[in-house]
């Protein structure tokens, strides 16, 4: 999901340079979405594995 996030970012980056700027900022937001998510979800799995490890 990360890499996703990056891709878009990317995408975004390449359509700014280019003067794309509704594709750019539909890209970015995209790739805010899927970073919040990822880390969001990094977080739980986290918090999960640690709350395996002790008992």
């Amino acid at each position: 999901m990360l890499h996703y996030a990056v891709v878009f970012f990317v995408i975004a980056l390449i359509a700014a340079v280019f003067g794309f700027g509704g594709i750019a900022a539909g890209a970015v937001e995209i790739a805010k979405i899927l970073f919040f998510v990822f880390l969001i979800l990094a977080v739980l799995s986290f918090i999960i594995n640690a709350l395996r490890g002790k008992s």
